[in-house]
């Protein structure tokens, strides 16, 4: 049976690779920071199934202990500061988590096992103010938040460790993934949580920001799928995981508010407060080399995305209106 460690366990790719690695019979460990709040929500219905340990990308003593204690065959690193504004509120912490905590766990598995293979969740806002559409696994990079910058670093000194120390180190530049498990702090779980508000009268209206920033969405499901692929092969290379198709944040709250029998236009307010300092005006992504390597393809569609989530956000939130 082989063993794998995810760091970010808890977050929304952590749950879904999580089930993903228990169907296919992994023992799944997952790293979670101590908190004095319950964050374990998301994986609840695991509890049962998977080890939980305590460890920081922080803490250096922490993750080779814990890679010393664990033994795996597999490290995801899916722990981050994940959240774009928060890294321009937040820029040292986000660089010292979405950095430099790469190559603390990096460290960790080199000086315990160099021949633990490890996955590195990149971004495709690593590649923010893009150089060419679509954007593949050569387009050269030029970040726009202090984010997009960490995951750079992230990116590359995953790569150093593979050249460096014939580690089996790979990247996944993912393009944005959502699901019914996104925070909602993202603008896709705000508008799926904002339409259901609106449905079940408990809001009038849902404040936005960019409607026309573009970006390339999948279902998370499928992109942990994408992951576990990768570290499959025989070689360790990097992939671009994306769809190949881009939408709008206009596309994303139209058809949400169809989903619910209502049109956008009544209800959405662009609000300048929800505008990046430096904004991304258009991502998407080229899954070739993914599809022929990995024999990987999205099977849930843009459309079918935005609906499951309005839908498990009406059924979710509904509990709370009065009958």
């Amino acid at each position: 049976m082989k063993t794998a460690l995810i760091t970010g366990v808890t977050g929304q790719d952590g749950s879904y690779l999580a089930e993903l690695l228990l169907e296919n019979g992994y023992r799944v460990v997952g790293m979670t920071r101590r908190s004095s709040t319950d964050v374990h929500e998301r994986i609840e219905h695991l509890a049962d199934q998977i080890e939980i340990v305590s460890g920081d990308l922080l803490d250096q003593s922490s993750l080779r202990n814990i890679v010393a204690q664990v033994k795996p065959d597999e490290v995801y690193n899916l722990a981050a500061q994940s959240f774009v504004p928060t890294s321009w509120a937040q820029p040292v912490l986000t660089g010292q988590f979405t950095a430099l905590g790469v190559t603390r766990m990096l460290e960790a598995i080199r000086s315990v096992n160099p021949g633990i293979k490890f996955y590195q969740a990149s971004s495709s806002e690593m590649f923010g103010k893009v150089h060419e559409t679509p954007q593949n696994e050569r387009t050269p990079f030029y970040p726009r938040s202090p984010y997009g910058v960490a995951k750079v670093y992230g990116h590359w000194i995953t790569i150093n460790y593979r050249e460096s120390f014939n580690m089996f180190s790979v990247s996944g530049i993912l393009f944005n993934h959502e699901s019914q498990r996104r925070g909602k702090e993202f603008v896709t779980r705000k508008i799926s949580d904002g339409v259901a508000r609106i449905k079940l009268g408990m809001a009038k209206e849902l404040r936005l920001g960019n409607l026309d920033a573009q970006r390339d969405w999948g279902f998370a499901g499928d992109y942990v799928r994408a992951m576990w692929l990768m570290l499959q092969q025989d070689q360790p290379e990097d992939f671009v995981i994306a769809t190949g198709r881009t939408h709008s944040v206009r596309d994303f709250a139209r058809i949400a508010f169809e989903t619910a029998g209502l049109r956008y236009e009544d209800y959405v307010a662009v609000d300048p407060r929800f505008m990046r300092p430096a904004e991304v005006d258009l991502l998407r992504g080229d899954p070739t080399k993914a599809r022929e390597k990995l024999g990987w393809e999205p099977k849930v569609s843009f459309e079918e995305l935005v609906a499951s989530m309005v839908t498990a956000d009406i059924e979710r939130l509904s509990r709370f209106v009065p009958a």
